[in-house]
């Protein structure tokens, strides 16, 4: 039976995600020997080609295009919510201001330096960008992940990166944030079977939702507790992260038309080209 490699963030909705197939609520012909990585660490290592299957920053994408697919399911994104940029109460940024990014190649980094092209940026681990802004570090800092859901009360929100979203689309869709994305020199019949076993791993995730929050929790394989794991989860990990609809396909689409435009990628592309054609599986067994 063949082992993939397969990484993804600790955090709640990844682990949410993956965890049907760990307990084994999933089968199938491959197996998965996981990898639990901070996202900017699964976006270096996408780029090195490290892992098999691995969940990345949508904004990463492009870049790794040409040795990875992208996958439909398991996905994160935002509906009127998402990264915060937060700063010490009372203070007022200066064009300039220091800022603390969780990645390089992040969707938050990639939205946050177009709308603010003289911010300085530094990049942290997103579990210490907190405690960046409050000890002077940094006059601001984005915050991603659970970190969202609260923060010291001496820190408030500056801007919600959403509201930068919007800014730039000027339409209604979803926020592109993580994704997962799969290497190219695959066999695609394998290929089509990941991606099959993922999806029903986060179909079964979503609809045992309560059984499945508790083991983690039982297990402390999360970082939050019961009522934030299940706003986070009601955020993150829901229905829409089964398989990409048209519309998040559109807003994918725009995420990159926006890194294009800002001088992030050496070319536009569209999501669509570089899915894995599931059809293949079935059209080899007509």
């Amino acid at each position: 039976m063949k082992r993939l490699q397969l990484a993804h963030s600790p955090d709640a909705d990844d682990i949410f995600m993956y965890y049907a197939i760990k307990f084994g609520w999933v089968g199938g012909d491959l197996k998965f020997e996981n990898h639990a990585l901070d996202i900017q660490t699964l976006n270096d290592e996408a780029i090195k080609g490290t892992y098999d299957v691995s969940a990345i920053s949508f904004a990463l994408y492009p870049l790794i295009r040409n040795d990875y697919a992208l996958l439909r399911t398991a996905v994160s994104f935002g509906e009127g919510y998402g990264p915060k940029l937060i700063k010490k109460k009372g203070t007022k940024l200066k064009r300039n201001f220091k800022v603390a990014l969780s990645g390089a190649h992040t969707t938050n980094a990639l939205l946050f330096c177009a709308a603010y092209p003289k911010a300085r940026v530094i990049y942290k681990n997103f579990l210490d960008i907190e405690n960046a802004v409050l000890s002077g570090e940094a006059d601001a800092g984005v915050l991603i992940h659970e970190s969202i859901l609260s923060f010291d009360n001496t820190l408030e929100v500056e801007r919600e990166i959403w509201d930068i979203w919007i800014d730039f689309i000027k339409s209604d869709l979803p926020l592109p944030l993580g994704g997962m994305a799969l290497r190219r020199s695959m066999p695609l019949l394998r290929a089509c079977e990941c991606e099959e076993i993922l999806t029903k791993a986060v179909l079964a995730a979503t609809k045992c939702k309560k059984q499945l929050s508790n083991m983690l929790l039982e297990r402390n394989l999360v970082r939050v507790d019961e009522i934030k794991l299940e706003k986070y989860l009601n955020l993150y990990a829901n229905d829409k992260s089964v398989s990409m609809s048209e519309k998040q396909l559109d807003a994918v689409d725009k995420l990159f038309e926006i890194g294009f435009n800002a001088g992030f990628y050496d070319e536009q592309i569209s999501c669509r080209d570089y899915l894995i054609p599931l059809e293949y599986k079935k059209e080899r067994y007509s």
